[in-house]
């Protein structure tokens, strides 16, 4: 047997590779959940998978995981991986890291003749962007036995196409039923999409926990009217009340301690006519926050605002929920694991939070888990400025190889 290593030239070409599928016409990147593209994509990593001795294998969700069982032992698998659908004019970093990160290690535990006494698992979940289907790491949730296939199958996309229909058209919709392989652990790694490793000068981050997530939709009616002729203590704005609300968030958040943040991402005013009083606004609202309590209490704070603001703009306002999801704690072995490889690698490691949703934090409901994040140029993510350095990208690999060894074995 030999030492375990990174081919890094294949894992970098393989990211580039990657990084040509799913360009339009303008060169943006865009391989949406169950899209012509995301088809491509996905028969590339198939390709790459059979091509390292694995078993493909595809579940009802779509989700594309690769068995790798040299033993025949047929034990809980330590499962790893991400995604690679993106968003719309996206980077090539993010989830695609992790999954042919993933790829890596097992190819290199391959090559030196080592033999797990847990078969590894390598998963490609389906749709953890949401962007043309919601929630967002549906994929994951749905393995994880979050949400009923049956539903997610179901649901229509932002263009009016049906995710189940489009599986099948894509020919990625399989037999296995979601959960099939019950982990023994997941570790995935991630470029971290935020400042603060870069920022510190730091190699690696042994992430320990996860922010809740809260997603709303919120609607305000008002009355459309002359713009010219209605005066101003007459009018029922929805557009003011929206505006209001923009900037009480950002306030509320900022009186917080520093975790808490919000966003609204999505904001449409109707009729949208220089000429006319907004009747409708409709905007998108997303709190998150590690700690449920205060997460929580963002929430209620949010449902009181809105009371006032229908009583004090005189609108209507009705509120939908499109996703909430608990804050999660990693496996403190994982973590302490990532900590004790980046370390025996000479590489600087610091503990952190994640700011965004991850897969991870769905496969923690049925497994210890943990993540591995790796420095994002200027923080820059979900835009194709979005970067990690070779070497950066190589160093997440090799914690990630030595972490799957000490937990399968091998």
């Amino acid at each position: 047997m030999t030492m375990p290593a990174i081919d890094a030239p294949r894992f970098l070409d393989r990211l580039a590779a990657l990084a040509r599928i799913g360009r339009d016409a303008d060169g943006r990147l865009m391989r949406l959940a169950a899209s012509d593209a995301d088809r491509a994509g996905r028969d590339a990593l198939a390709g790459w998978m059979r091509e390292a001795g694995l078993e493909v294998r595809i579940d009802r969700i779509g989700n594309v995981i690769g068995l790798w069982d040299p033993a025949g032992r047929a034990a809980a698998p330590v499962m790893i991986g991400s995604h690679i659908d993106t968003v719309i004019d996206a980077g090539i970093y993010d989830g695609c890291a992790g999954v042919l990160a993933g790829l890596a290690v097992i190819e290199s535990l391959a090559r030196a003749g080592r033999t797990p006494t847990r078969p590894l698992a390598l998963a490609a979940f389906t749709n953890e962007e949401g962007v043309r289907y919601t929630p967002d790491m549906m994929g994951s949730l749905v393995y994880a036995g979050g949400l009923p296939v049956e539903a997610a199958l179901a649901t229509t996309g932002t263009d009016g196409t049906v995710l189940g229909e489009e599986l099948v058209r894509i020919g990625y919709a399989g037999p296995e039923a979601p959960g099939f392989l019950q982990p023994h652990a997941y570790v995935e790694l991630h470029v971290e999409q935020g400042p603060v490793l870069e920022r510190e000068g730091v190699a690696i981050g042994a992430v320990e926990d996860l922010q809740g997530i809260s997603w709303q939709e919120v609607t305000i009616e008002g009355t459309a009217n002359h713009a010219g002729t209605t005066p101003m203590s007459l009018r029922r704005d929805a557009g003011v009340a929206a505006a209001l609300l923009v900037t009480w968030l950002r306030e509320r958040a900022r009186a917080g301690n520093g975790r808490s943040v919000a966003t609204v991402g999505r904001l449409r005013l109707e009729p949208d006519a220089i000429n006319v009083i907004p009747a409708r606004a409709i905007l998108t609202v997303d709190l998150r926050d590690p700690e449920a309590g205060r997460l929580a209490a963002f929430e209620a704070d949010l449902a009181a605002r809105l009371d006032a603001l229908a009583r004090e703009e005189a609108v209507t306002v009705t509120v939908r929920r499109l996703a909430r999801f608990d804050p999660v704690t990693f496996d403190p072995g994982i973590v302490r694991a990532i900590e004790a490889a980046a370390r025996a690698r000479g590489l600087s490691v610091r503990r952190m939070t994640s700011g965004a949703g991850h897969d991870a934090q769905m496969m923690a409901r049925i497994c210890p888990a943990a993540m591995i994040f790796v420095p994002s140029a200027g923080g820059i993510s979900h835009n194709p400025a979005e970067r990690t350095a070779d070497a950066d990208l190589v160093a997440g690999a090799e914690v990630l190889l030595d972490v799957v060894q000490a937990l399968s074995g091998a």
